[in-house]
């Protein structure tokens, strides 16, 4: 009885180590995790040519909402399977995305493989030129305070570029980083009956040598295709340096359009000025020349000041001035305060 009591006793332990080790080999094999930022911001907007100013509590503000789940799994010989499931929501009212328009994962919704060779995916991925804009401006990604990002790609202030900052059905490919330089290539197919041509694409590089950053985007977009547009083609070159009293931005941007004439050329310059350990002062100045036939040219210049406080390492607090002028209209003003937490 004793020897029999001794051998189940051993059996269980080996159950027990057994059971250990494998769920120590599913954690170092298996990760996910939920992170995501949450933004609100007051403001008085008004831009140069729209509607009466308007004050209003906006949802994410230097850098919209999101929350996301993302995960990996090692499969072995370096190689990783990898996915991300990202959505936007409105801190304002609660709502589901960035406007009705957008589906549950509308920020990013992709699987893929991630290696020593680099990173291959497949889904709805955010557009590789709006990624590297928000490297070439003080304000980031804001599609609320970036001259930068307002003038490319919101339409209420002519967005030079056609298509949105995420793209649908891509094939991305993303090289490792080597000696400072890393690039990718974002094919989006059209899925138009008869037209296997109908794609969007993209050829993008970044490059950092220790002060000093760069990156160029070169895009051809068409699809959706808005009559009479038949394709867009958009060029990015840009560059920033610290001198860790100042951090300053400049960038060149510009658009061709076939089925319709309408070319812009952008230029853009800014700064990031340290204050304190905690706090910076942030300006930048976009200007967008639009070329139309038959119409007159359109100049419109916006710029941006303001102030960005980390009250720890996960939030901060910003106060943010902006003027906006374009050909023909009175100049416009919008100041906004706004907080951030990401997790």
């Amino acid at each position: 009885m004793k020897k029999k009591t001794n051998n189940m006793m051993r059996l269980g332990a080996g159950f027990i180590v057994a059971g250990a080790a494998l769920n120590a080999f599913a954690q170092q094999t298996t990760q996910v995790q939920m992170y995501g930022l949450v933004g609100a911001y007051v403001a008085k907007s008004e831009r140069s040519g729209g509607p009466a100013a308007v004050t209003q509590l906006g949802h994410g503000g230097l850098t919209t909402s999101y929350w996301g789940v993302r995960g990996s799994e090692d499969m072995g010989s370096g190689y990783k399977a990898i996915f991300a499931l990202e959505s936007f929501f409105q801190t304002d009212t609660g709502g589901l995305g960035r406007n009705a328009v957008d589906g549950l994962f509308a920020r990013n919704a992709f699987v893929g493989v991630d290696s020593r060779f680099g990173r291959l995916t497949f889904g709805r991925q955010t557009n590789p030129t709006y990624i590297n804009m928000g490297t070439l401006s003080p304000f980031g990604v804001s599609v609320v305070f970036s001259p930068l990002v307002l003038q490319s790609f919101v339409g209420t202030y002519n967005g030079a570029l056609i298509g949105d900052t995420v793209w649908n059905n891509t094939i991305q490919y993303a090289t490792p980083r080597v000696g400072g330089l890393a690039g990718n290539i974002i094919y989006g197919l059209g899925e138009v009956p008869g037209s296997s041509g109908r794609a969007n694409l993209g050829l993008h590089a970044n490059y950092v040598n220790g002060n000093f950053s760069a990156a160029f985007s070169a895009q051809r977009f068409r699809v959706p295709v808005t009559a009479p547009l038949a394709q867009q083609n958009a060029y990015l070159l840009g560059a920033t340096y610290d001198f860790k009293a100042v951090k300053v931005y400049g960038s060149l941007a510009k658009t061709d359009s076939s089925g319709v004439s309408s070319n812009t050329r952008t230029h853009d310059v800014g700064v990031r000025v340290p204050i304190t350990q905690s706090g910076a002062l942030l300006a930048e100045w976009a200007h967008t020349k639009r070329e139309r036939a038959g119409l007159p040219d359109n100049k419109r210049n916006t710029a941006s000041i303001g102030y960005d406080h980390f009250l720890s390492k996960r939030t901060d607090v910003y106060a943010v001035y902006s003027r906006d002028k374009q050909t023909g209209f009175e100049s416009a003003d919008t100041i906004g305060f706004g907080v951030r937490h990401t997790f």
